[in-house]
């Protein structure tokens, strides 16, 4: 139930604060005075796009705050899932809009994104507008109607799931069809492929070898010029590093009886000379095995070549990569083999699939024919109240061509209001004024089955006056007795149903119009509906037939 709106610098509203109450509240006001201004600030409340133009002339930011009080709505797993605090009663949301474009939403005062409001409005309030009666031709809304009035939620869940299932299993099948179909045709180029590889006897980490020796062996000159001076530094016959060290160490091993520091210092040096042949030894060694050696560069390059050849033409990166392309097609190849079982197999999981499915669209269906003899028994009863007598109608399910998520079934509302005129699609032939009193009736309906804290009218009684305008209040007077209704009306017989009367009305200031709304007492609301009832000029006969209205 709405408690409370809140709403600052929005359109023409500067700052306004209204307390609902339970029950059947009536909004009253001249065209163009506001309260669709009300409507648009709740509607950002329920996730609907801001835009900075909303916000009123002068202000930096607009704001609209609602109190709510969710209590026994089964919305905790909501608040849990999105880590909100939630008391199990009040829920206040708020949305803030700056005039640079940006939305802030705040759920209990956790920062929100808009697709959470989205996901909670319809919980706790319906807010039925003008064009909301074109849902009356809508297959989907129709099929929603019958679904809540059936309570089938948990077979229709099964049906979706079996249908997705299958859905998915087509598609997957169709998708490996295709594949398999072209994998034939290229069947002979994959072993091919699969040969160049094998052909070249390709080992893991051979690329990198190769590359590494072909380094050595287009440098062969350079590399033993290199090792050449090395060993010349080293040992040669007439001055190197070796001779010195010898000669140094024997110099300190000569005074060591003199100075027995020397002789670690001897020792010291015979090591570096130890390893300095050693190191000589290996030079030489190198030197002997370096040898420019044409036919080996010759087998490389072209080894390399061929690896190169092979990566460029698979796009591979390195030589495991090709292997491991190899191997799919070597999974290809087998995958083809057994293609035809394989698909002879999923045919027949399909086909069971689709059994299965058709089960519970058949049960689904069973239930919303139930479901539809129901929902039109007790709107035509509402639309006899409502004046309608002679009005006819019934849900005309036929079966669709093909299944879809939504069930098997083609849905329509075949109505006619008049005597021996045929039922036709209603939203062919039914009048503003029928189509209005329709909707009323259907949520009527739908107010019994479905736990809606909160239903807005927004001037419902479209196209009907009088008596009749009297008969929709009382129908919305008889709703409010199980959930908060809420009308926006131009009538003077549904205003004075009301058993709280809110006025929206424009005033001039300073700063330009601003709307305002005020709670009415009964003095106000006698003034209220005999203005309703006879326009700007008050009369005593519109008095007295205001209180007469609202039998006082």
């Amino acid at each position: 139930m709405l408690l409370n709106l809140h709403i600052s610098n929005y359109a023409l509203i500067e700052n306004l604060d209204i307390d609902f109450t339970p029950g059947f509240s009536v909004i009253t006001g001249e065209t163009g005075a506001g309260k669709s201004i009300i409507l648009g600030a709740l509607g950002l409340l329920l996730g609907q796009r801001a835009e900075a133009k909303v916000i009123k002339a002068g202000a930096t930011k607009c704001f609209v705050e609602g109190t709510f009080d969710l209590a026994g709505l089964g919305l905790d797993d909501f608040f849990q899932a999105n880590d909100i605090d939630f008391d199990g009663k009040e829920c206040i949301i708020r949305r803030e809009i700056t005039a640079a474009g940006k939305s802030r939403t705040f759920i209990n005062d956790s920062p929100a994104p808009l697709v959470k409001l989205k996901e909670l409005g319809p919980a706790i309030i319906d807010i039925h507008s003008q064009h909301q009666n074109l849902l009356m031709g809508n297959e989907g809304f129709l099929l929603n109607v019958l679904d809540l009035v059936a309570d089938n939620g948990a077979l229709r869940e099964q049906y979706r799931t079996t249908y997705q299932d299958w859905s998915h299993a087509r598609a997957e099948l169709e998708k490996f069809k295709a594949q398999t179909a072209k994998d034939k045709n290229d069947a002979d180029y994959i072993r091919h492929k699969i040969q160049q590889v094998e052909e070249a006897r390709l080992e893991a980490n051979e690329q990198e070898a190769l590359e590494q020796e072909s380094q050595v062996l287009n440098h062969v000159e350079e590399i033993k010029n290199a090792l050449f001076q090395a060993s010349s530094l080293l040992d040669n016959p007439e001055q190197s590093l070796l001779a010195q060290l010898r000669q140094g160490e024997s110099l300190l091993r000569s005074v060591t009886q003199i100075y027995p520091d020397a002789d670690g210092l001897s020792e010291r040096l015979e090591a570096c000379r130890i390893e300095l042949e050693d190191i000589t030894d290996e030079v030489n060694k190198a030197l002997e095995r370096t040898e420019l050696d044409p036919e080996r560069l010759a087998y490389v390059d072209n080894r390399l070549s061929l690896i190169y050849s092979l990566e460029e033409r698979f796009h591979a990166a390195d030589i495991p990569a090709l292997l491991e392309q190899a191997a799919v097609w070597q999974e290809q190849l087998a995958a083809l083999e057994d293609a035809d079982e394989f698909i002879a197999q999923k045919e027949k999981a399909i086909r069971q699939l689709h059994d299965r499915m058709l089960d519970f669209g058949k049960q689904l269906t069973a239930t919303r024919q139930k479901a539809a003899a129901l929902v039109s028994e007790k709107i035509l009863q509402t639309l006899q109240l409502l004046g309608m007598n002679h009005a006819r109608l019934h849900f005309d399910l036929t079966p669709r061509a093909g299944a879809c998520p939504t069930g098997l079934d083609q849905a329509s509302l075949l109505f006619s209001g008049n005597k021996n005129v045929p039922e036709q699609d209603v939203s062919l032939i039914a009048s503003g004024g029928e189509i209005a009193r329709l909707m009323l009736s259907l949520k009527a309906l739908l107010s019994s089955y479905k736990h809606m804290p909160t239903v807005i009218f927004d001037e419902i009684d479209t196209g009907v006056s009088g008596t009749m305008a009297e008969k929709m209040g009382l129908v919305m007077q008889k709703m409010a007795q199980a959930c908060q209704v809420i009308c926006i009306t131009h009538l003077p017989q549904i205003a004075a149903l009301g058993e709280t009367h809110f006025r929206v009305y424009k005033t001039e200031d300073a700063t330009g119009t601003v709307s305002r709304i005020d709670r009415l007492d009964t003095e106000q609301r006698i003034r209220e509906i005999a203005n309703m009832l006879s326009g700007s000029e008050l009369t005593e006969a519109a008095i007295n037939n205001a209180k007469s209205l609202l039998k006082l």
